[in-house]
Order: structure tokens, then C-alpha cells, then sequence
């Protein structure tokens, strides 16, 4: 599976304490600073025992629950416009994600507007992150038209685009970070051999215009499988790597402590003492990891061909997922301790965004082959290139927002 998800990367996407080993290795082996949230505060963020637990639940049958926009009339990546690409099932657009607890209600674009009015919604992240943007676009746009106010100059990338909806004064912005922290190498150009990852500096696309952003949604955790060597910012020195050969002197220090270190940098930058002196509040969202359904090799056919989600039960969050689940959790109640959030005495809130389990059960809801416009039209290939991450649009990940919603408008119940 992480070979599949390697070379699906590689074909597909186009100040600190030191030393920085001291620090790894320390990051490595504790829980972070604060203790795990429970789960009502996983699925709600806050602390608030009382509000829904949305991470804990099952997908059940609800015809035309997910059938809310047309894919290729909004702006989202051809790949991922399922239909208009001709899949011929269209049952995996009749689920909704039911709480043990509670009640998702669907999305009200009356009630995102309202909370978003006069605010810039960014997406910060790797392609799951804009995934999420643009079904919330998509989303938006059933009731509100909208200006696409910025896109790359090459129609394929994804690294920047900015919508807005100037009914409502609402702007929702994409920043391509896979690492947060400030990277080269495939990040740039998917034909290099690996990344190089400065820790101790942030991406400066969307670290420069942090301040601006008033609810900021973060989604990484993908890319930290690719073979990456880590450097210390300020030095340049080698400090550690993972899935690299052929470096002397530096030891794996494998996925998880880094992802925790470009996280904590990210929530410093947006809710600590990096914040800067920002006169409104911020909402931080951390979106938890939505895993890949690879289940052979990424170029067979038949590699993520199911048509329906698993039953409850059926399948389990694999261990790295929940490794890197309760890593987001850990570091976001950190994050709100510092600030005074927890407290309810902070201008700034953090919030998980936990999808993990409800993505974990969705086999059915990625492109597939049909991130390519009809690809039978001329026989069965032997070999075909497959998107078993990304989920279609529409499709399950218009439940992250969902969820997203009644994240933001849960503090003024």
C-alpha cells in the first residue's frame, strides 16, 4: 500500500530550540504537550463535552443525500468530476455519515455564508485540502455565484486558487503546503527523486499570508511517505530522513515526528505566539488523516473498484492512520491550552476535523479509472493509471464540510 501510494505521488501530482536530532528524536518519543482530547472534543474540538461526536459512526443508505451540485459546473479538478467522466454507478452519491451520538445535519449554504460572512476561509495543505476546498466551493455555489479571483497559470496545478462570493463577502483560498514547513524537490517538480523539507521554516506562500485568514483549515500527512530528507532552516544541515538511500550519517527518523513538528510550527504560527497582532478571532481547523484505498497495484484497473462502503465493522483504521489521528488530536489540544482557547478565554479556537474513520470506510468513493474521461471507450487495458485518494465531487468529502459547518457555528449555540 505505501509503495502504491508512493508511485501514485510520483505519477500523479504535478526559531527552535537545537540541535534539530535532539528535537526529532525528543518529538519521537513523547505524546506532546498536552494530554489527548476525549472523543467529544476529537469530533467537536473546544472542549465542550457536551457537543456531537462526529468521528465515531456509520454510513447508511440515504438516496440523493450527496447529489447536491454538478461536478463539471464548478471548478474543481477534472480528475476528480466522476460522472462527467463516465462512471456508470452513481450509488456511491446515495450515503450520509451517521454519528453514533447525534445528527449530521446536511449542509445549509444559508448557514456557512453566515458564518463566514466577511471572512477568508483558507485551505492549507496537500491535495486532500484542496479536495475539501473545492467541495466547498462547489457546495457554495448552489446558492451564490462566485468569481474565481486567482488560479495557477498552468491549468493542471492546484498550488494557489482563490474564490470569492461577493454577495457575502466570503473568500476561499487553496495554499499547496504538503509539509506545511517550507519544502523543494517533488514538491515542485514531481519528476525529482525525493523531497527536502526545512524544518524550522514555514511554506511562504500561506505562512506570508496567514493574518489575513480568519478560519484555516490544515490537512497534510500524505507526502511524508515519499522518500524526504530533513533539513535544519537556519543551517542547512541534514538532520534526518525517511525512505532515502544512500545518505551517510543520517538515520530514518521515520514519518510520525515530523509530522508532528510541521504541525506544532503551523498551529504556533496561526494560534501562538507567531499569531501576530490580529484584532479578530480565528478559527484553526486540523483536519485528521483521510486515507488511500489502493488494494492492488496503483496501475491495475480493478485497484480501488468497490461500489459501495464498508459495513460497520467491517473494516479497521490501520495503525499508522490512527497513529497520525491521535498526533493531530494531541497536538490541537496543546495548541488550544497555550492559547487560552480550551479556557474559552482565547480569540483564537482549534478544532480536529476528524474524518479518519468515516474516510477510512469509503472504498467506494474515489475516481478510480475514471480520473480519465471514459476510460474503456476502447477496450479493457492492461494497465491504467488509478486515483484510490481523492474522492469524487460530488461525493464523501462534502461531509467534511458537514462537519466543518457545525464546527464553526457551534460556538454560538
Amino acid at each position: 500500500a505505501v509503495l502504491s501510494l508512493f508511485l501514485f505521488n510520483l505519477l500523479w501530482f504535478y526559531p527552535v530550540d537545537a540541535p534539530w536530532n535532539a528535537a526529532l528524536r525528543s518529538v519521537a518519543a513523547t505524546s506532546g504537550e498536552g494530554k489527548r482530547p476525549s472523543m467529544a472534543m476529537a469530533g467537536a474540538g473546544g472542549g465542550e463535552g457536551a457537543r456531537c461526536d462526529y468521528s465515531e459512526g456509520r454510513w447508511v443508505a440515504a438516496p440523493g443525500r450527496a447529489r447536491r451540485y454538478n461536478g463539471t459546473a464548478c471548478n474543481v479538478k477534472e480528475s476528480e468530476r466522476c460522472v462527467g467522466n463516465g462512471r456508470p454507478d452513481t450509488g456511491y452519491l446515495d450515503w450520509r455519515w451517521q454519528p453514533a451520538s447525534c445528527e449530521l445535519p446536511a449542509f445549509d449554504v444559508a448557514a456557512f455564508v453566515g458564518a463566514a460572512r466577511g471572512k477568508h476561509v483558507a485551505f492549507v495543505g496537500d491535495s486532500m485540502a484542496r479536495n475539501q476546498a473545492e467541495s466547498l466551493v462547489c457546495l457554495l455555489a448552489t446558492a451564490f455565484p462566485y468569481t474565481l479571483v486567482y488560479r495557477d497559470p498552468h491549468p493542471r496545478e492546484r498550488k494557489f486558487w482563490r474564490w470569492a462570493f461577493p454577495a457575502h463577502n466570503v473568500t476561499v483560498s487553496v495554499y499547496w503546503a504538503p509539509f506545511l514547513a517550507r519544502s523543494t524537490g517533488k514538491t515542485d517538480d514531481y519528476r525529482k527523486p525525493r523531497n527536502d523539507v526545512y524544518l524550522g521554516a514555514l511554506a511562504e506562500r500561506w505562512s506570508a499570508d496567514a493574518d489575513t485568514m480568519d478560519v484555516v483549515v490544515i490537512s497534510q500527512g500524505h507526502w511524508f511517505w515519499i522518500p524526504t530528507v530533513y533539513h535544519d532552516a537556519a543551517t542547512g544541515e541534514v538532520v534526518g530522513m525517511h525512505n532515502v538511500t544512500g545518505l551517510k550519517n543520517t538515520g530514518d527518523i521515520g514519518l510520525f515526528a515530523p509530522y508532528r513538528r510541521t504541525l506544532r510550527m503551523a498551529l504556533e504560527r496561526l494560534v501562538g505566539s507567531g499569531a501576530g497582532n490580529r484584532t479578530r478571532a480565528r478559527t484553526v481547523v486540523v483536519a485528521t488523516f483521510s486515507p488511500s484505498h489502493f488494494e492492488k497495484a496503483w496501475d491495475d484497473p480493478t485497484t480501488c473498484a468497490r461500489t459501495r462502503p464498508y459495513d460497520d465493522g467491517e473494516k479497521e483504521v490501520g495503525a499508522d492512520e490512527r497513529e497520525l489521528r491521535s498526533i493531530a488530536m494531541e497536538e490541537v489540544a496543546a495548541a488550544a491550552a497555550r492559547s487560552g482557547a480550551a479556557a474559552g478565554g482565547g480569540e483564537s479556537r482549534v478544532e480536529v476535523l476528524d474524518v479518519t474513520k468515516l474516510a477510512t470506510m469509503r472504498p467506494d468513493g474515489h475516481p478510480g479509472v475514471y480520473m480519465h474521461r471514459d476510460p474503456f471507450a476502447r477496450g479493457v487495458p492492461e494497465r491504467l493509471q488509478s486515483d484510490c485518494l481523492h474522492f469524487c465531487l460530488p461525493g464523501p468529502v462534502d461531509t467534511f464540510n458537514e462537519i466543518l459547518l457545525q464546527l464553526l457555528i457551534s460556538k454560538r449555540r
